[in-house]
C-alpha cells in the first residue's frame, strides 16, 4: 500500500532568479558563439552559477581566469561583474576582439568612481574583499584612491587623510539593511561625505531581498537556490535568517537534505539573480516526489528592466 505523502506548503518568492544584467550577459555569450563560432573565450565565470557556466561550456564557451590564457584571434567576453580598466587595454594591445558583458548597473558605479576621483575625492567603497565586482571597480581609478569598507567596524575605524574630501560607493549585490547601517556610521562620522545620486545596490538585489522578507514571515524554513560564490544569493540566506527563519543555500535539487525539512510544514523558496528558473522547477519537482506539495507564488514588485546588447551583437 502506498504511504501517504506528508503535506508541504511551498511559498515561492517573486521576483526571484535571473535579473536583466545576468540575462544580458548570458545572451552576449550565446550570440557571440552564434556569430563567431566556437570557441568563444570568457574571462572568469560569466555569472556565478555552475549550471549556467556548464550549459555555456556545452555550447562552445571556454572559461579562463586571465586574459593571458586566451589565444590570439578568438573573441573574448568579459563577465557581468566588470573588469579593471587594464583588462580591455591589454585586449586592445593584443588586437583581441572583445565583448564587455559588464552589467550596466555596475558600469554606472565605475563611471561614478572615475568622476569622484577626478573631482579630488577619496572613495570609501563598501563591498566584499576579493569579489570580482570589487576588483573591477577598484581597477577603474588610480591605486590608493579607494579604501574598502567591509563592516560597520571598518566604518568606525577608517581614518581618511582628508575627511572633508571623501565619498562612498557600494557593491551592487550587498545586504540592503547592512549597507544602510554602514552608510549611517560614515555619514555620522563624516558629515560632508558625498554619496551616489541614487542607490548603488541594484534593483534586483533590493527586490529579491524584499521578496524573501515577505515569505519569511509565513514559513519555518527557506531554500535559496544559488551558488556559494554568488554574493546576492548568500545575502538572501542572511536576510531570511535575520527574519527569524532557518535558511539554506542549495545549488540544485540534488543538494536537498530531506532531514533538514523535518517538522517543516511551510517552506519558502527563492533563487539568486544568477540562478535560472529551470533550477527552481527542478527543486519543486524533487520535493513533489517526497511530499504532497501545495505551491503558492507570493508576488512582489514586477520587474520590467531590459538592458541593450553591445553594438554589433543586436543584429545577431
Amino acid at each position: 500500500m502506498a504511504t501517504q505523502k506528508r503535506p508541504l506548503n511551498l511559498l515561492i518568492a517573486a521576483p526571484r532568479g535571473f535579473c536583466a544584467g545576468v540575462d544580458r550577459a548570458i545572451t552576449i555569450v550565446e550570440l557571440a558563439i552564434e556569430r563567431y563560432g566556437a570557441p568563444v573565450y570568457v574571462r572568469h565565470e560569466i555569472v556565478h552559477n555552475k549550471f549556467v557556466v556548464d550549459s555555456l561550456k556545452a555550447k562552445g564557451a571556454v572559461f579562463v581566469a586571465e586574459l593571458d590564457q586566451v589565444p590570439d584571434g578568438v573573441p573574448v567576453v568579459f563577465s557581468a561583474h566588470g573588469v579593471p580598466k587594464a583588462v580591455p587595454a591589454k585586449a586592445e594591445a593584443r588586437g583581441l576582439n572583445y565583448l564587455d558583458a559588464t552589467c550596466p548597473l555596475v558600469s554606472k558605479v565605475h563611471r561614478q568612481a572615475e568622476r569622484l576621483v577626478e573631482n579630488g575625492r577619496h572613495i570609501l567603497f563598501i563591498g566584499h574583499a576579493g569579489h570580482p565586482e570589487v576588483i573591477g571597480t577598484f581597477g577603474q581609478v588610480p591605486e590608493g584612491r579607494m579604501t574598502l569598507i567591509e563592516t560597520a567596524a571598518d566604518a568606525e575605524a577608517v581614518m581618511p587623510e582628508h575627511p572633508d574630501d571623501i565619498a562612498y560607493l557600494t557593491q551592487t549585490t550587498l545586504s540592503v539593511d547592512d549597507t544602510a547601517g554602514i552608510i549611517a556610521i560614515l555619514e555620522k562620522r563624516f558629515p560632508s561625505i558625498k554619496g551616489p545620486k541614487g542607490e548603488d545596490i541594484c534593483y534586483a538585489t533590493s527586490n529579491r531581498q524584499a521578496a524573501v522578507k515577505e515569505i519569511a514571515r509565513r514559513c519555518e524554513a527557506v531554500f535559496v537556490i544559488g551558488a556559494p560564490n554568488s554574493s546576492n544569493s548568500v545575502r538572501l540566506v542572511e536576510v531570511a535568517e535575520r527574519e527569524g527563519v532557518r535558511a539554506k543555500l542549495i545549488g540544485r535539487a540534488s543538494d536537498i537534505d530531506f532531514s533538514w525539512l523535518d517538522g517543516v510544514t511551510t517552506l519558502g523558496i527563492t533563487a539568486g539573480a544568477s540562478a535560472p528558473e529551470v533550477l527552481v522547477r527542478e527543486v519543486v519537482d524533487h520535493l513533489q516526489e517526497r511530499f504532497d506539495v501545495h505551491e503558492e507564488t507570493v508576488a512582489g514588485v514586477q520587474e520590467r528592466m531590459v538592458f541593450k546588447l553591445p553594438r554589433g551583437l543586436e543584429a545577431a
